[in-house]
């Protein structure tokens, strides 16, 4: 907390006017992480939004792991958890139009492009530019709707 506050050009006292804790102070962080994320979805339609989501990784790293790293509870904090939320519901939604299982057509595409950023943040793909981003959710074809047997 003193080293935030020391960020920020106040008091070591100042945070605790504001936050119980370095976990409150921590999630109010990644809820302003999932807004700031949505909005950077927002307008995007299918690759798009997966492209904004990885874009909002790069630029972002501490922040997309403070709000993936799992040492906040969601359910603790409301704003968290409905921010999150908007975001899951952004991606559903657009993946609605094509019918069938939206649900689970929306948390593939975020698995996907979630493993993508972490794989790129640590390193394990030598590129990193958009080209790359691109190429790589090209390949990808998500079925949302009944499949056919072959």
């Amino acid at each position: 907390m003193r080293e935030a506050a020391r960020r920020a050009g106040v008091s070591h006292n100042a945070p605790y006017r504001h936050f119980a804790d370095r976990e409150a102070l921590l999630a109010t962080l990644a809820a302003q992480g999932f807004e700031m994320l949505g909005q950077a979805m927002r307008g995007q339609t299918g690759r798009g939004m997966g492209e904004a989501y990885v874009r909002f990784a790069l630029q972002y790293p501490q922040r997309f792991r403070l709000m993936f790293g799992g040492q906040i509870r969601l359910e603790k904090y409301p704003r968290l958890r409905a921010a999150a939320a908007s975001a899951f519901d952004q991606l559903q939604a657009a993946f609605s139009a094509y019918g069938g299982d939206v649900r689970s057509a929306a948390a593939a595409a975020w698995s996907l492009v979630h493993g993508l950023c972490h794989l790129i943040l640590d390193g394990h793909f030598a590129q990193r530019d958009e080209d790359f981003v691109k190429r790589v959710l090209a390949v990808v074809r998500f079925a949302v709707g009944p499949q056919r047997s072959l």
